[in-house]
């Protein structure tokens, strides 16, 4: 496929407005309620999509049409300079093919989401170039106390580079160093769109990978599947998240780290994992995927992800 110019995003400012959306699943109201509190507590004026607090049919927050509709209208929006999702849970694959690419490249913005919304993340990203914000929601995150960390937040909303580390989670598993634009999501996403038109492209890339309550076979055969479909060959390297209850009962809590080292075994890059960003226990941080980024994992030094800024040069 044809690789658009990165779109360009500008800073946004510190009492910038906000479209919360629901692509996917509705949220429980008293969270809802705590995140919107807690972003105008931070400046931000969060105002709801027309369709964001629909609940139903069954697990959707409300139809495949009602829910691309408020996507559309959020990048629409000239007094929203942020589009955030209230939280994943299941759906947003059926948004996937109404997506008005034309429409969305008019007003690019900011899309803060993950877990199921990493499909939806990944096209705009794929299709249109348009660098997707792997970070906290407004009703996943944002009503914990300590749920976002917020001097990733707000550094890659001013558009700036930063560096995250151990203070994040980050753990060195194999030594090395390598660059390359930083991209993926949610493992059990990811897997979910091969064989579909929105595979990922993960080629020269630097690739995140995370998730929550799979067991250790589970993720084993998940990066099985990545790898036989040939989607680690030319990946620089991988970050891991802090996979979230990925445990299986009477397993020792290095297991699943066991498990990860022996699935790339011969993978020649460094690897990392434990980085907060995602299905997290605390302290969201806040990934921009589409812009180059440096892992270094050097032996007897603390390991670093450095992300640069969106302005930068891919």
């Amino acid at each position: 496929m044809t690789i658009p110019s990165r779109i360009k995003l500008n800073p946004v400012p510190e009492n910038a407005g906000i479209s919360i959306i629901a692509p996917a699943s509705f949220a429980r109201q008293e969270r809802v309620d705590l995140g919107m509190q807690a972003l105008r507590r931070l400046g931000y004026a969060p105002r709801f999509a027309q369709h964001a607090q629909a609940r139903g049919p069954l697990f959707f927050a409300g139809s495949a049409d009602q829910r691309a509709a408020d996507l559309h209208a959020a990048f629409d929006d000239s007094d929203a300079h942020i589009v955030m999702s209230l939280r994943g849970g299941y759906g947003s694959n059926y948004i996937l093919p109404g997506l008005d690419l034309k429409a969305i490249r008019k007003n690019p913005k900011p899309f803060f989401a993950y877990s199921d919304l990493t499909g939806v993340q990944l096209r705009l990203l794929d299709e249109l170039a348009l660098p997707a914000f792997h970070g906290p929601m407004a009703a996943a995150d944002f009503f914990l106390e300590d749920g976002v960390h917020l001097p990733s937040f707000r550094a890659a909303l001013a558009m700036q580079s930063y560096s995250v580390g151990p203070d994040e989670g980050l753990r060195t598993l194999k030594t090395g160093s390598a660059r390359g634009t930083l991209y993926g999501g949610c493992l059990s996403i990811l897997v979910s769109l091969l064989g579909t038109p929105w595979e990922p492209h993960t080629e020269g890339k630097l690739l995140f990978l995370e998730d929550t309550g799979a067991k250790p076979y589970q993720i084993d055969r998940m990066l099985w599947q990545l790898r036989n479909a040939g989607k680690l060959d030319g990946v620089t390297g991988i970050v891991l998240g802090e996979m979230l209850d990925c445990a299986s009962p009477g397993t020792p809590p290095e297991f699943l780290e066991q498990v990860i080292a022996t699935v790339f075994d011969d993978f020649p890059g460094p690897i990392a994992m434990g980085l907060r960003s995602g299905h997290v226990s605390r302290q969201n941080v806040t990934l921009v995927f589409g812009v180059n980024a440096e892992l270094n994992l050097a032996a007897h030094e603390e390991p670093v992800l450095r992300v640069e800024s969106v302005g930068d040069a891919v």
